[in-house]
């Protein structure tokens, strides 16, 4: 596990990326990905909260702790060449109220949902220590921090109370050009319930969410890749909207 740390940390800190990860490094398991997570983690500095997301309702989701500073604030502008891949999603990010510690019983959606300080609107920026992330293994892009490169979040408001995932409408616009309008778009449907899957892991794993912690729940638009000199704005109804700068 060390030596996979280390060829990540490196690819990180050189911009160099890397063709894989050695065969005798690679993760073989889910459990394994995200120890090296954890371990890279601990070389980034303090951790500003977590990414979490599921294919489809009924897939398991997938989680990576995000560095304090890669979590920025609207508007973003970045500098060209500061990402490999200039990806862009926009999803809804939480923060939270109160500590989630460990404790006997699993934590329920109606808990998640009661524990929320503010949502946001967030764009993550998709970035990858590896240089075809189509050519590499699903448990080697888990241990790369789910190819997390930032993530920018707008300004949060309480949650709204009428707030379902199924009717949730949002908005990418892609230098003034719309480019995504839809509703409900989120693959893992309930995003509450991501949340309380979140809560289980981490506390299970990392000794539980902490009070203030940002919680981003995976793309209502897709991906997106752009190029420098873009502007990409989205908006989410009801909740407000991030704007970000190549």
């Amino acid at each position: 596990m060390s030596t996979a740390v280390e060829f990540l940390l490196a690819a990180r800190h050189s911009g160099r990326r890397l063709t894989g990860l050695p065969d005798d490094t690679r993760p073989r398991t889910v459990g394994a990905a995200y120890a090296i997570q954890d371990a890279v983690a601990a070389k980034l500095g303090a951790i500003g909260g977590w990414k979490v997301g599921a294919k489809s309702a009924s897939a398991e989701p997938t989680c990576a702790p995000l560095p304090a500073t890669l979590i920025l604030r609207s508007p973003q502008r970045f500098a060209a060449g500061r990402f490999a891949l200039n990806g862009v999603e926009a999803e809804l990010a939480f923060t939270l109220s109160h500590d989630l510690p460990p404790r006997p019983q699993p934590y329920c959606v109606a808990e998640l949902e009661a524990s929320l300080a503010t949502v946001h609107p967030a764009i993550e920026i998709v970035d990858s220590r590896f240089v075809d992330l189509g050519a590499v293994d699903a448990l080697s892009v888990l241990a790369d921090s789910q190819s997390n490169g930032a993530l920018v979040v707008g300004n949060g408001v309480a949650l709204p109370h009428a707030f379902e995932s199924s009717t949730q409408e949002v908005a990418l616009d892609i230098d003034g050009v719309r480019a995504v309008e839809s509703r409900g778009s989120n693959p893992a449907g309930d995003v509450l319930s991501l949340l309380a899957w979140l809560a289980n892991h981490v506390a299970a794993r990392n000794g539980g969410l902490r009070c203030g912690d940002l919680v981003t729940t995976g793309s209502w638009t897709g991906m997106r890749f752009v190029a420098s000199g873009t502007r990409v704005e989205a908006a989410f109804a009801g909740i407000g909207g991030v704007d970000v700068g190549f």
